[in-house]
């Protein structure tokens, strides 16, 4: 059985992409919304560590307490960075996606296509119009 979790907000665009290219695979993923089902110190701290970044780099500063809280003062340890994202989950940015082959912060949301187990059934476009898979479920490359 593939299992696959996405940490998701679902008024964020890009994480309902990232959903949406999960499902693109035929794969119906765990869902957890992090706003209202926050993971654990611990939990967060191992997602961090098997994308091999630190802390800092899955902190969301639009729309978050982070300019108020002075989270961009490097005193703060990722212990003291993670207490914070605890205490205020819109911290954490998203999506956070699981899977077999590896954990990411997908943002863009294409960043999922790396560690998806299994192709693209069909066309994606995103909410915006931009077409990344194509009808043959073959990712589709920017040309300019």
């Amino acid at each position: 059985m593939m299992t696959i979790t996405i940490y998701h907000n679902p008024q964020c665009g890009t994480s309902r992409n990232t959903l949406a290219l999960i499902r693109n695979t035929g794969v119906e993923p765990t869902i957890i919304e992090y706003l209202t089902n926050p993971p654990g110190k611990r939990e967060l701290a191992s997602l961090v560590a098997s994308m091999g970044v630190s802390v800092r780099d899955i902190l969301r500063k639009k729309g978050t307490p982070y300019e108020e809280l002075g989270l961009e003062d490097p005193k703060w340890t990722d212990d003291a960075l993670l207490d914070h994202i605890m205490a205020h989950p819109i911290l954490m940015n998203r999506p956070i996606v699981v899977t077999s082959l590896g954990v990411r912060l997908c943002r863009p949301s294409e960043v999922v296509l790396e560690i998806l187990p299994l192709p693209q059934l069909g066309e994606f476009k995103k909410e915006d119009g931009e077409k990344v898979i194509d009808s043959e479920g073959k990712r589709v490359t920017a040309s300019h």
